[in-house]
């Protein structure tokens, strides 16, 4: 007899929700490059929902050279002309410019801090804050650590990392575990 796994309602849309939620969802981090592909991914989701950024993910990776920050810090107005005629990816020319300029930002926060790993852990102390939500009404949009997060980035020059993107970003990249505790990926990412 075979029983249904239960997961976050947030991702039960579409098979590549699903997919993302079981594979990626809530895993801690460590490598800049996905980190750098988060805070790009995070940032053109601004006013749009998740799903519309994961169609995209394909795009996003071909026109910002797999997310290898020192390619994307040297992307010319030509190269960002043709990445904003691309219907791959969300043609915002504001995110599609702060994408450049936050790789120049987070090549700063990699020499300062030997990485941009060591940099964003410490506003959580080092290690997961694992929350033990029941309803997703009780998962909050912003916490005192995505807003502090966000003070820092946006004193650092970063565009589109406001505490909600950012908050975003700290679940996505497993800095927090705000799988509900039904969830069998809760139990799988502590």
């Amino acid at each position: 007899m075979s029983q249904e796994l239960v997961r976050c309602p947030w991702c039960l849309k579409s098979d590549l929700y699903i997919r993302y939620h079981d594979e990626e969802w809530g895993v801690a981090v460590h490598d800049d490059r996905v980190h750098f592909e988060f805070l790009i991914l995070e940032g053109a989701q601004a006013g749009l929902s998740w799903s519309t950024i994961l169609n995209k993910r394909e795009g996003y990776r071909k026109n910002f050279a797999v997310f290898d920050v020192d390619k994307v810090a040297r992307f010319t107005p030509a190269r960002i002309e043709k990445i904003l005629k691309d219907p791959g990816v969300v043609r915002n020319r504001l995110k599609v410019l702060a994408a450049v300029n936050n790789a120049k930002r987070f090549k700063e926060v990699q020499k300062e801090f030997g990485s941009f790993n060591r940099y964003i852990w410490q506003f959580v102390n080092g290690k997961t804050i694992i929350n033990r939500w029941k309803e997703l009404s009780q998962v909050p949009a912003t916490t005192k650590e995505s807003d502090a997060l966000s003070r820092d980035l946006i004193k650092r020059g970063f565009k589109f990392v406001g505490s909600t993107v950012m908050y975003a970003h700290m679940q996505a990249c497993g800095l927090v575990n705000d799988h509900l505790v039904s969830c069998f990926r809760h139990r799988a990412v502590r």
